[in-house]
């Protein structure tokens, strides 16, 4: 049987649509109940028949950080897929990032390890690798760097793929996917989903950065096939293409009929929007939107190298534009 953590983010929700369309017999995590019909949200996006899928699933209601009620959802289990994890870039969050991702995913890998489970595939982030010292695109062996300018969000996910080779050590079979943004219709409210909803709206701004873009069906079907090979303790970066924010956020916007972003937002002027949304946040408590660690991520060009993975699975991505305008058809259908 399979397990899947994070069942109700966008990654999860579309594992769990492939596993039940190929008959798995499948268990899937949930914290928050309301979250359930975002699952309903995804599997009616790509067909009529999803509460009949939906029903395949066995929920189970547990928390990362509840080590009864993760035991108990591991009974009988073989197969884990974890793609749970709290994603934020506001660095009061920092605690909470590294309850949930660090101590939780410790858990997680100390119980699979007690149970015997066969194989884990951990979804974590390009966030996680380092910066290159020369012009070389960067891939699966570029150093992390603990001293750099990283992100709450990137310390956290680095952390917790150290509890996973922790745990390969001790002797559990695992594979580490590394996902740029991943690009994903049937969740509108929040993450990439939203940026459709966004651009629909009109955005007048770009940066001057660049961003690896991956499709989610891309990123599950690579996640099963890794679990389906004999490839074992091995990390392997998901990003399609690299493309400019500018192209990027042009895109989103046709694909959605919005107006094309016309004016660069400067490194200068998001450093002074980073102070205001900082005070803002102190004077009103508000959730920040932007920091400054996220600034430099949006000014920031880097380009990825997907080389591993082609290789390995014999793999070809599918095409960064063509995802965008599929998704955003499926966004005014359901707008």
């Amino acid at each position: 049987m399979i397990l899947v953590t994070g069942g109700t983010g966008l990654v999860g929700s579309h594992l769990l649509y492939k596993l039940t369309s190929t008959n798995n017999s499948v268990r899937a995590i949930y914290r928050t109940e309301h979250k359930l019909a975002q699952v309903k949200d995804v599997f009616a996006t790509y067909t009529n028949d999803f509460e009949a899928l939906f029903n395949k699933i066995e929920w189970v209601q547990a928390d990362l950080l509840d080590i009864t009620a993760l035991e108990l959802a591991l009974s009988n289990i073989d197969i884990v897929y974890h793609c749970a994890a709290f994603v934020s870039f506001e660095p009061d969050k920092y605690h909470l990032l590294r309850k949930t991702n660090i101590e939780g995913t410790s858990n997680l890998v100390n119980i699979c390890l007690s149970k015997n489970i066969k194989k884990l595939c951990y979804v974590s982030s390009i966030a996680t690798l380092g910066k290159p010292t020369n012009s070389l695109d960067i891939n699966e062996e570029t150093v992390w760097n603990p001293e750099d300018k990283n992100t709450v969000y990137a310390i956290t996910k680095y952390g917790a793929e150290m509890e996973v080779w922790r745990a390969t050590q001790e002797g559990l079979n695992a594979v580490i996917v590394n996902p740029g943004v991943i690009l994903g219709a049937g969740i509108w409210k929040y993450g990439t989903g939203s940026l459709f909803k966004k651009a629909s709206k009109g955005n007048p701004f770009y940066t001057s950065g660049s961003v690896g873009l991956v499709d989610v069906h891309d990123v599950v079907e690579i996640m099963i096939k890794l679990m389906e090979s004999n490839i074992i303790n091995e990390r392997f970066i998901l990003v399609a293409e690299t493309w400019s924010f500018k192209d990027f956020l042009e895109k989103l916007a046709i694909s959605v009929n919005g107006k094309i972003p016309k004016k660069e937002a400067s490194k200068f002027l998001l450093d002074i929007l980073w102070r205001l949304d900082w005070f803002v946040h102190k004077i009103t408590g508000k959730r920040r939107q932007l920091t400054r660690h996220l600034t430099n991520t949006l000014c920031s060009k880097r380009a990825y190298s997907n080389a591993k993975i082609k290789t390995a699975l014999n793999y070809n991505f599918r095409a960064v534009n063509d995802t965008i305008t599929e998704i955003g058809s499926l966004y005014l259908k359901r707008a």
